[in-house]
């Protein structure tokens, strides 16, 4: 079986890791896959480091990227050139803008034959997976809708399987956002490699002695881009609330920011204008997340859009606590929610 796997960009987070561990599993002696990518534009960090660890090698289309443009033609016909030359059983693409130009490549191929004029297309099945969506938190009104259009187009012309990764996602994608049909709809949790993460408690120190913390320190650290939808501010404002609370032995609390991205300086002036920046580290992007997890006591994630954070399920691997804002498939993971009169909270299953 042939597969042609697309994804827009191999950046920093979950969506990249999971191309490269599907592309490396479904490829031997039942497989053959072929990954195609874009480039990644300035300010996010490249994860074909990542790939090359597990032994794939993209194929790279250059003039795709995350924003809409011009290029997007040149990327949508060097796609179908990949597409005929590999000839594919399954096409499968990956986020937003490679969903939408995979997909319609992926009608190209299947219709653009002679084939057709005797009602035999080829025969190929395009699945596409949401890992999140854009539909809400990411554009302005007007762009929003208009991807809304487009998803729903897609799905009723050029999708056979959608995949989300969890039960709370499809409510989103399909009763809310109203794409696609219920047959259509799979869901696969996300899953990792539980076993680096099963002894993390021998690397306690590693994080806390790059931090100078003390062993009474309680460290807080979020982890993913720093890109506006990850909503670094509230983040930093509960930080900031917190700093020198002496109640409830909150005084020796310390944060860390973990990754990067075009947000960086915005929130590095931020910490520095709620005179939080003695408390506050910026690590940048790590190779190395079994020891960060390790050092950590508390994970968090702030985002006001979210598909299943990996960084949520990776924590809870590694024994630890985590507080969320209830985006996405975060209630799958840890319960679920319950109106409380002023507000939802989660109690867990």
């Amino acid at each position: 079986m042939k597969i042609v796997r697309i994804i827009a960009r191999l950046n920093v987070g979950g969506p990249a890791r999971h191309v490269v561990w599907l592309n490396e599993a479904l490829d031997g002696e039942e497989f053959e896959s072929v990954l195609l990518t874009g480039s990644v534009p300035e300010g996010e960090e490249d994860m074909a480091y990542f790939a090359d660890q597990w032994g794939v090698s993209p194929v790279y289309i250059k003039e795709m990227s995350r924003e809409v443009s011009p290029k997007d033609l040149i990327s949508l016909w060097k796609i179908f050139i990949q597409i005929r030359r590999h000839k594919p059983d399954i096409i499968h693409t990956h986020t937003a803008k490679a969903g939408t130009i995979g997909r319609v490549a992926g009608l190209m191929y299947r219709w653009l034959t002679p084939k057709t004029l005797i009602g035999r297309p080829r025969k190929v099945k395009i699945v596409h997976t949401f890992h999140g969506h854009v539909f809400h938190s990411y554009y302005g009104g007007v762009k929003t809708r208009l991807f809304l259009s487009i998803e729903r187009i897609l799905a009723s012309l050029a999708t056979d399987k959608i995949v989300v990764i969890s039960e709370q996602q499809r409510k989103e994608i399909f009763e809310k956002f109203r794409i696609g049909r219920d047959s259509q709809f799979e869901i696969i949790p996300l899953g990792i490699d539980l076993e680096p993460y099963e002894d993390s408690e021998s690397r306690h120190g590693e994080l806390r002695d790059e931090l100078g913390a003390a062993d009474s320190d309680i460290i807080v650290g979020i982890i993913g881009r720093l890109t506006e939808v990850k909503n670094h501010k509230l983040f930093l404002n509960v930080a900031s609330r917190l700093k020198g609370a002496e109640t409830n032995g909150l005084s020796n609390l310390r944060f860390v920011i973990i990754g990067n991205g075009r947000q960086r300086a915005i929130l590095e002036n931020l910490a520095k204008s709620l005179n939080i920046q003695d408390v506050v580290s910026f690590l940048g992007n790590r190779n190395d997340p079994e020891s960060l997890y390790a050092g950590l006591d508390i994970v968090a994630l702030t985002s006001f859009n979210e598909g299943t954070p990996l960084s949520l399920i990776e924590a809870m691997t590694s024994d630890k606590p985590v507080i969320s804002t209830l985006v996405g498939g975060v209630m799958d993971l840890l319960g679920e929610a319950v109106d409380e009169g002023n507000g939802f909270s989660i109690h867990q299953r």
